[in-house]
Formats: structure tokens, sequence, C-alpha cells
């Protein structure tokens, strides 16, 4: 099964998005709030170079902002669609 986090704030609004854009497809992730975890918010500017939310990991892989052809391409091929 993938590993999912969904690295965001809770005033983004594309981070808000993505967020309903996962549940609509009942793909289950773990929220990572950046805003209030500032080890969080490091360990994901060392991972992929980028201080912008929303970001979503996929076992390891990072995905930069709402991206939904990525995490899609992502996600089929971790055998999830």
């Amino acid at each position: 099964m993938a590993n999912i986090k969904v690295y965001s704030t809770p005033t983004c609004p594309w981070c808000i998005k993505l967020k309903a854009w996962l549940k609509e497809k009942g793909v289950e992730f773990d929220n990572i709030d950046v805003s209030a975890d500032q080890e969080a918010a490091k360990n994901m500017i060392e991972k992929s170079g980028q201080m912008g939310v929303p970001q979503t990991e996929i076992n390891g892989k990072m995905i930069v902002g709402f991206n939904t052809d990525a995490i899609e391409a992502e996600l089929k091929s971790m055998g999830k669609d």
C-alpha cells in the first residue's frame, strides 16, 4: 500500500482542493500541517527543495503543487487507481 503524505497549511486554498480531490478519489493520506510542525516543514523542504504547499509525498517521491496528473500517474505506478 502506498504511503501518502500531504504537506499543507490550513489557509492554503490549493491544499484544501488537493485534500478534497484525494478524499473524492478514496485515497487515504496523512495530512501534515507544516505551519504547526516546523520539523515537518524542514523535512519537506529538504526532500523537495521547495517551500510552497501543497506537496504530496507518495512512497518517498515528492510532487509539488496541485498536480493531479502527476499524483494519478504515481498512484497508478503503485497499483492504486
